[in-house]
């Protein structure tokens, strides 16, 4: 009913009958019909002035179940809905006006798959050094660290929303987990020089990567920010 009422609105000029100006027009009112809103069980009579229709405003109100007032020179038509549907706008959260939740930006997105990606090479470089009884140097990790922090910085430039930012810290956590990681197995290779290739067996530290990880891809795939707590 309410949108009817908005399209009969548009068309209708509404006065109050003591601000119409009867005095000044050329025509004098004439009966013209009157006005049904459909669905409705009430009437309102139409007069027609100089070509055009008009509808007394108390007459429209008590049609349509809205409510009138006036103030100073301003006349204020209230329909059914109205007031109540204003409130819960103002009232509600950013996202539910929006009719969705509110959603990674597309370039953050693009920017947190690359970092990701690139942590996964790293990753997959230590556990086959390890393995394979390779030399694992602070030289060898730093080239790693320095081509997945550029990475990084793109996400960090790209972050732009709230849920962005929010999603950057955990990216930044995961960044800092495979760097802390990656020390640890320099810091064993230097003491003993040899590191044992089980050594990924049952490691706390590379199951937190590995979840926090598993966790923003979810969040890739949703387009939303989700708090993961291996992600801290």
């Amino acid at each position: 009913m309410q949108g009817i009422i908005e399209r009969l609105l548009r068309k209708l000029v509404l006065v109050a009958a003591a601000a119409l100006p009867i005095a000044a027009c050329a025509q004098a009112p004439q009966q013209a019909g009157t006005l049904t809103i459909a669905g409705q069980p009430n009437q309102a009579a139409l007069v027609r002035i100089n070509g055009k229709s008009y509808v007394d405003i108390e007459s429209l109100a008590r049609i349509t179940g809205g409510t009138v007032r006036f103030q100073g020179n301003q006349t204020i038509l209230t329909l059914p809905g109205t007031a109540s549907a204003s409130a819960a706008s103002a009232n509600a959260p950013p996202a539910t006006q929006a009719g969705k939740p509110p959603q990674l930006s597309a370039g953050f997105l693009s920017a947190e798959i690359e970092e990701l990606t690139q942590v996964r090479e790293w990753r997959a470089a230590l556990v086959n050094a390890v393995q394979n009884n390779n030399p694992v140097t602070a030289t060898w990790v730093g080239r790693l660290q320095r081509s997945t922090d550029g990475k990084l910085q793109l996400a960090v430039a790209a972050a732009t929303t709230e849920q962005d930012h929010a999603a950057l810290d955990l990216l930044r956590n995961e960044f800092t987990g495979m760097q802390q990681m990656s020390d640890q197995f320099v810091a064993m290779q230097a003491k003993d020089n040899y590191v044992s290739p089980d050594s990924f067996t049952s490691n706390a530290q590379d199951q937190k990567i590995l979840s926090c990880e598993r966790a923003l891809i979810a969040m890739a795939a949703t387009k939303q920010f989700q708090d993961e707590q291996t992600c801290h």
